[in-house]
């Protein structure tokens, strides 16, 4: 399993150049069966990054556009009237996929962004009474704009929170850059990409992942760290339980990417920005220009 998982991150780094770190977070999001968040500005390689991960994890892939005037139904689906049979129908909605990308999510209203909290948590979604089950593995990829820019709603706590993971892609530097600019068209070599695993391979990972140990006294650390974020004055509300779920789900899926059957201190800490930051509100008492010194009070919590 461990070489389909070498095999992913080297197809994904073929086509993203100069991301390694950041794609296999991404990697580590999904096996952790978590949801992923990349916040950044347009024309960084969002999109085509969570088309070459749904594609080299050999995944069904749907793009939903977020628009200011896209309905709920629009993702979910609705029911229609077959006036032949006189019958009503239900026809899925876009969000009935394995990979599910919501472009730009933040530039939909809040009730349009509401409509994705019950797929993401309890993959399913509920229609005129009716329960429809979601395709397994579901995996929802967003993609947010930053907060400045015109035409944005910011998205509400209880949505970020269903986000196992935040990141950010950024510029490419110098040498990635230009093999960017002299190499083929990303959507011609997209089209030429081979998945490096399928479905039930996949589903095999990630019941691998729980098999991953993980001390007492690193739980102790994750607890740890919830209790502070909770008491501290740096921040306004503190970290929920979903959020040491996450914490540690994602640290096992980071040791199996390595190779480890047991998790590190190393993992946590160097995966705590990413799961926590976006699940944080900074108080008067800390000055916050980035993630990492809105996690940097989180830091210096000594591991038991």
């Amino acid at each position: 399993m461990n070489q389909h998982i070498d095999n992913t991150l080297q197809q994904v780094n073929n086509v993203i150049f100069g991301k390694p770190q950041q794609i296999k977070l991404a990697l580590c999001c999904l096996l952790a069966r978590g949801h992923l968040l990349i916040e950044d500005i347009p024309g960084v390689g969002k999109t085509i990054l969570s088309h070459v991960l749904a594609t080299a994890l050999g995944l069904d892939f749907k793009r939903i556009q977020f628009t200011s005037d896209l309905l709920p139904g629009d993702i979910l689906g609705s029911t229609i009237y077959k006036q032949e049979s006189g019958e009503f129908y239900f026809h899925p909605g876009a969000i009935f996929s394995q990979v599910v990308l919501a472009d730009e999510i933040n530039r939909a209203t809040p009730k349009t962004q509401s409509a994705l909290l019950e797929a993401m948590e309890e993959q399913q979604v509920s229609i005129e009474g009716k329960t429809h089950a979601l395709c397994k593995p579901f995996f929802v990829i967003a993609t947010q704009n930053p907060g400045f820019q015109i035409g944005t709603f910011p998205l509400p706590e209880s949505q970020l929170d269903r986000f196992l993971m935040r990141i950010e892609l950024g510029y490419p530097d110098a040498k990635a850059e230009r093999r960017l600019l002299v190499g083929d068209d990303r959507r011609d070599v997209l089209d030429k990409l081979v998945a490096s695993m399928d479905k039930d391979i996949l589903l095999q990972i990630q019941q691998a992942i729980y098999k991953v140990h993980i001390s007492s006294a690193l739980l102790d650390y994750v607890q740890a760290l919830l209790k502070f974020s909770r008491t501290a004055p740096y921040y306004i509300t503190g970290l929920s339980p979903r959020a040491g779920l996450a914490l540690v789900h994602a640290a096992r899926a980071w040791a199996f990417i390595d190779h480890r059957d047991h998790v590190l201190p190393e993992d946590i800490q160097q995966l705590l920005p990413y799961v926590a930051a976006h699940r944080l509100q900074p108080s008067t008492e800390i000055s916050v220009g980035n993630n990492a010194e809105l996690i940097a009070p989180l830091i210096e919590v000594a591991i038991p």
